[in-house]
């Protein structure tokens, strides 16, 4: 469904016939009736059977066919270009600093209004970071096997010690910040004043001062899943619009026992003592009105949790966001140092989205960094086609501080080219801090693990990977349970057969694992954070035939 059509243009009977036509095609194999002969191999589970009847409100399985740039779009825009960064000055002589000039470029894009910002061939030198903090504005290399920037300093040389807010001598640039940074400026601003200062900087939709930003309407009832809301007054609100849906949780804590599934479990959890948790709430949904039509509402993208009195739901105001903005087409390489001890990463870091909506990475490397790709309080962006290479890094794709509703797809992470030094840490693909309905699809992981950081991330799909299962995961105690409900991971090729992180049923409530091959526990093994039935699904295990569907994400955008 594109921008001119919404979720209130097609009734439900068509919605569902058409999922049920899907599945049934998938089922048979047969798209035609000439193709019997080309009937794929292998099964479809009864989890999908049951999707595609009530795909909305599924127990065990999210709702990701909108996940990424304007709702899962399959071809990202191309602007024209308005400046090359040449004329700015920037030299592809792998020795001259091109970082001001291609600062200059972006600003000058940003001041006609959005365009790309093309990058030649060759390698140019950039000593300070590339900010991109302007609307529409795209910086566009000639491919990564052709333009590479090549980086020289980290973010502690340039910005300066961003200390942890729990004490000690971590470095927050273990999972902040990029030498390529997308944020917008008052949000960059803010950060950098703070770190400076040494003061931490609240990272999400709100920055540091969530109780001044202004209601715009309160939210009556609905169910997770509706795509429409009743405001109490939409005056204010017009399609087209980003808001931030807000829910606040309650003495009880029933909120973080919703998006643990509720039940027994979680609620016999001990909630008030998991103080980084609790200090992510409210959670904060950003999401674009697709329509008002009196005092109703309805959005791009269904509601990913209950609406409920006691949470105080409202539509707010939020931090700018950046939008439509990419970087595609370059290498970023950082220059080899050896990788930090656990958690005092310098910040040789590559491209992060931050306080960032419908934007995007297309063709995109980078190369001996701390830290790859990050999310951070970022929301329907598109990852595609990145890599991860080099001598290894901490965290090679992180997202966290609510990020939601992003895509990362066809992502590789690379063998590391020399040994791990002593002490260093290794994730994978990370989701922390009530983010929540991501997707990550069509990967291949030569090393790494599907690293939760604990904050209870919730309804998080994984799909049509191989992974080398060789890192661990993260997470403060205080941070509270490592998965929330609605997780799901489909057709995971675990070359090493270890099941940490990647057979999940016994750790993730109200979680699927489906299409998993033979895996045996062994090196880091969790514990369940919940007591009692999980209510999970643990279809095909073993199976040596691929899962039909394939991949759940595409299969759920053709619903």
């Amino acid at each position: 469904m594109g921008m001119g059509m919404t979720h209130g243009d097609i009734s439900r009977r068509g919605l569902l016939g058409g999922a049920v036509a899907v599945a049934a095609a998938t089922a048979t194999g047969i798209a035609t009736p000439t193709a019997a002969s080309a009937r794929p191999r292998g099964e479809v589970p009864p989890l999908w059977r049951e999707f595609v009847h009530t795909p909305f409100t599924h127990p065990q399985i999210p709702y990701v066919g909108r996940a990424g740039y304007r709702g899962g779009a399959a071809r990202l825009p191309r602007r024209p270009v308005v400046a090359d960064v040449t004329a700015y000055g920037a030299v592809a002589d792998g020795t001259t600093d091109s970082a001001p000039a291609i600062n200059r470029a972006i600003a000058a894009a940003g001041r006609a209004g959005g365009g790309t910002v093309l990058v030649p061939p060759g390698t140019f030198r950039i000593d300070g970071l590339i900010r991109i903090g302007y609307d529409d504005v795209v910086l566009r290399g000639a491919g990564s096997d052709r333009t590479t920037l090549y980086a020289t300093k980290n973010l502690t040389e340039l910005i300066g010690v961003y200390g942890s807010r729990y004490g000690g001598d971590k470095s927050a640039w273990s999972w902040a910040g990029g030498l390529i940074w997308l944020a917008p400026t008052a949000r960059w601003d803010s950060l950098v004043a703070a770190v400076r200062a040494r003061t931490w900087p609240f990272e999400g939709w709100t920055g540091n001062k969530r109780d001044e930003w202004e209601t715009l309407t309160t939210v009556s009832p609905a169910e997770q899943g509706s795509w429409t809301v009743t405001v109490a007054d939409a005056r204010r609100l017009r399609a087209g619009q980003l808001v931030l849906l807000r829910l606040a949780d309650d003495a009880g804590h029933t909120l973080l026992q919703h998006m643990a599934g509720g039940g027994p479990g979680p609620e016999a959890y001990s909630w008030d003592d998991k103080t980084k948790l609790t200090s992510y709430v409210p959670y904060e949904w950003p999401v674009r009105i697709a329509r008002v039509a009196g005092r109703k509402v309805t959005f791009e993208r269904p509601l990913p949790l209950d609406v409920r009195p006691e949470w105080d739901p409202r539509l707010t105001t939020h931090v700018r966001a950046l939008t439509g903005a990419g970087v595609e087409g370059l290498t970023l390489q950082a220059i080899e140092t050896p990788q930090s001890p656990h958690l005092l990463d310098k910040g040789y870091n590559g491209v992060v989205f931050q306080c960032a909506y419908d934007c995007w990475a297309d063709d995109v490397v980078v190369r001996h960094v701390d830290n790859g790709f990050g999310l951070v309080a970022a929301s329907s962006c598109t990852l595609r086609r990145t890599r991860v290479a080099g001598r290894g890094s901490h965290h090679p794709y992180f997202c966290r501080e609510g990020s939601h509703d992003n895509l990362i797809e066809d992502f590789t992470i690379e063998r590391r080219t020399v040994p791990a030094p002593a002490n260093t840490q290794l994730h994978g693909i990370n989701v922390e801090g009530l983010s929540s309905y991501n997707v990550w699809s069509r990967g291949e992981m030569r090393m790494g693990t599907f690293d939760s950081h604990r904050g209870l991330p919730f309804a998080n799909v994984r799909t049509d990977i191989t992974v080398e299962n060789n890192g661990r995961h993260g997470g403060d105690a205080s941070a509270g349970p490592l998965f929330g409900a609605r997780f799901t991971h489909w057709n995971i090729r675990v070359t090493n057969g270890r099941a940490g992180l990647m057979k999940i049923n016994g750790l993730a409530p109200r979680s699927a694992t489906v299409g998993l091959n033979e895996v045996t526990e062994f090196d880091q093994i969790d514990v369940p954070d919940f007591t009692g039935d999980l209510h999970s699904r643990l279809e095909l295990y073993r199976t040596t035939d691929v899962v039909r569907p394939r991949n759940l994400y595409e299969a759920q955008r053709e619903l």
